[in-house]
């Protein structure tokens, strides 16, 4: 990468393509990794913009990466990236977190880098001998760690194909493949042999998981055992979210001690957070 400010040296990179001036704003924040670079959606859209190669060699080059691709909205029922590609024809990323290999095509399968605790942390929580089902495994998120930290056995369920195919990959470059078995569809039915067997369920599903509590409920042991249920809270309320996520789990198995703690992941958006609740159902 070359020396000195990023975002200087980004500048004159920038103002040497476009003629000495500069037709909008510059991103102020980006991920780099490997040997790509993703700017934030918006980037270098609107008018006075070229939107050709120079450019895009130009970003890559001042940012130190070989490939460019710019963020998108995360949209439709496989929660697809959106992530647009601006040089470079190849969208396939490994990225090595925690000790754990991800890989995944970046235009079609999403990675938010700003989970990297709630990740390592699902791998310290999860132990040898228990098993886990995660019920949104996506590219294995929560089930890589789980498996190659926490020693566990996993039922990973998932519907999105290209996730799926990430998700194997991840499995056999982690050497954790012979612990862990794929449910490919709707977890609602994929799991239905699935009863009573997990000490651990995971929930990561946003901007809602409760809608598979239920499902969760009739995977976990009839001993009890730990939901992790993923979710969006007000800021300045989180008791309120504990209490439904509480109270639906209280009327889907009656009777149930509950107990639980809360983690902040990160903040979502304007007045909301991502926060998980550990629910301890016995």
């Amino acid at each position: 990468m070359p020396e000195g400010d990023p975002h200087s040296i980004l500048e004159e990179a920038v103002k040497e393509i476009c003629g000495g001036s500069l037709p909008g704003d510059l991103p102020r924040r980006w991920e780099r990794f490997s040997d790509v670079a993703i700017m934030p959606r918006g980037s270098f859209e609107g008018d006075g913009w070229p939107s050709d190669e120079p450019l895009w060699e130009a970003v890559a080059g001042a940012l130190g990466a070989k490939r460019l691709a710019r963020m998108g909205e995360v949209s439709g029922d496989f929660r697809e990236s959106g992530v647009e590609m601006l040089l470079g024809d190849d969208d396939w990323v490994v990225r090595r977190e925690s000790g754990v290999d991800y890989g995944y095509p970046m235009t079609r399968c999403m990675f938010s880098a700003g989970n990297v605790n709630e990740r390592r942390r699902m791998g310290e929580v999860a132990s040898e001998g228990e098993v886990v089902v995660d019920l949104y495994a996506g590219i294995g998120y929560y089930t890589l760690p789980a498996l190659v930290h926490g020693g566990s056995t996993a039922h990973a369920c998932e519907w999105n194909p290209e996730a799926v195919k990430a998700l194997r990959w991840g499995l056999e470059a982690n050497g954790v493949e012979d612990r862990c078995t794929i449910h490919e569809g709707d977890n609602s039915t994929t799991t239905q042999s699935l009863g009573g067997v997990a000490d651990r369920v995971f929930l990561g599903l946003l901007p809602s998981s409760e809608e598979g509590l239920e499902t969760a409920l009739d995977v976990l042991s009839p001993s009890g055992g730990t939901l992790h249920v993923h979710g969006l809270a007000p800021s300045k309320d989180h008791g309120s979210w504990v209490e439904e996520v509480r109270s639906s789990v209280a009327t889907i198995r009656p009777g149930s001690e509950l107990s639980h703690a809360l983690t902040r992941v990160k903040s979502y958006a304007p007045h909301w957070d991502h926060v998980v609740l550990d629910l301890m159902v016995a």
